[in-house]
């Protein structure tokens, strides 16, 4: 499945210009407040008309203003999940649902006992929206999003509504969606957490345009593209591959190499996307000993860039890249250049409560 999408809007105080391709997956329109990205997400679902655009999804055009070619909102197929639910308060969660099937459009798709099970919603169907946490009504409305039979899912900051507790409730859900569901989703948000975990693809925007776009890891290895400033890190595929009650850890597997953190909360086999900020981890030219360490990844330096008095070094790791933040002092003293071997030292991840014991940063 393609989204093709290439549009151009201009208003008194605004101008967007923006062409991007994504595939399958989640892709992730990320920026600061401001920079397009609900604007976007209103000229694909066709509630906004551009001046200038085409928008496709797998060869379907759905709107292509040189040929005066504009497939009407309710023809679409996609599904719109909104910062708030908008579920009807008079109807039970079952009912909710079944509204969804008003707009369905063609055969198959997923049953309502299917779309319960994926995001755990089965034991709320009798109830009204009244009775529910932020995080139950937001799984409800994607729900009643997924029985339309969407050819596409729209997703503008689904979470920007929630505290963390509630957040963290609803990230495993979306996860599962993301991998389950084979639904290409577009995503917006401008948190970092959230786009390293759950997105395949990228798209930076900015003032209206695209600023860079691509896979996640590739993306927000680069500082210049944080906004707000978060750290630049690196996002690392990874599966848990056992868990060892005796020690406490939990080993996870990756191109990267395996990696050793505190018990997650989840079962064997389940992927995760791993956020390792630059600034923790370290570089040696040798295995360190005696170190409390754990996790210490052999590699070849791979690109050196300055930024004021800081270095960023990206690591190529195996299949990964690794990416560390030193002074320049101390890639000077160290000798760093292109292909020099060395041992990156990874001191903390950023993993989400869902998963991670007590949330936030784990020191491993």
């Amino acid at each position: 499945m393609t989204i093709d999408v290439d549009v151009a809007l201009h208003r008194e105080k605004f101008s967007l210009e923006v062409a991007f391709t994504a595939g399958a997956g989640l892709t992730a329109l990320f920026g600061r407040s401001g920079s397009g990205k609900t604007t976007v997400i209103d000229l694909i679902a066709g509630l906004t008309m551009p001046q200038r655009g085409r928008i496709a999804i797998d060869g379907t055009v759905l709107l292509d203003t040189a040929r005066n070619w504009r497939v009407p909102v309710h023809r679409r197929r996609i599904g719109c999940v909104f910062q708030e639910a908008r579920l009807m308060p008079h109807l039970t969660v079952r009912q909710n649902l079944h509204f969804g099937r008003v707009f369905a459009r063609g055969t198959g798709g997923p049953d309502l006992g299917t779309v319960a099970d994926l995001l755990g919603i089965g034991p709320l169907l009798e109830r009204r929206p009244a009775g529910l946490s932020g995080g139950e009504r937001q799984r409800v409305a994607i729900g009643r999003a997924l029985l339309a039979r969407p050819r596409l899912l729209l997703m503008d900051e689904p979470l920007s509504a929630l505290d963390e507790t509630r957040k963290r409730e609803i990230l495993p859900y979306l996860e599962r969606l993301r991998d389950e569901a084979g639904l290409p989703i577009v995503y917006v948000s401008h948190s970092v957490a959230e786009v390293a975990r759950l997105a395949s693809t990228v798209v930076v925007l900015e003032a209206g345009r695209v600023a860079a776009s691509g896979p996640v890891d590739a993306v927000l290895r680069r500082s210049d593209l944080i906004p707000d400033g978060a750290e630049a890190g690196s996002v690392l595929a990874m599966r848990i591959e056992r868990h060892d009650a005796a020690t406490g850890l939990t080993r996870l597997t990756g191109p990267a190499g395996p990696l050793d953190l505190p018990l997650i909360d989840a079962p064997v086999g389940r992927r995760l996307n791993l956020r390792v900020p630059a600034r923790d981890v370290l570089l040696a030219l040798a295995r360190p000993a005696s170190l409390s360490a754990r996790n210490v990844l052999p590699g070849q330096v791979a690109t050196l860039r300055e930024e004021g008095a800081s270095c960023l070094v990206e690591v190529a790791c195996g299949e990964a890249t690794l990416a560390a933040r030193l002074t320049r002092a101390s890639a000077r003293d160290l000798g760093l250049a292109v292909g020099r071997p060395v041992f990156a030292i990874v001191k903390s991840v950023a993993l989400d409560a869902g998963t991670a014991p007590g949330g936030g940063r784990i020191e491993i």
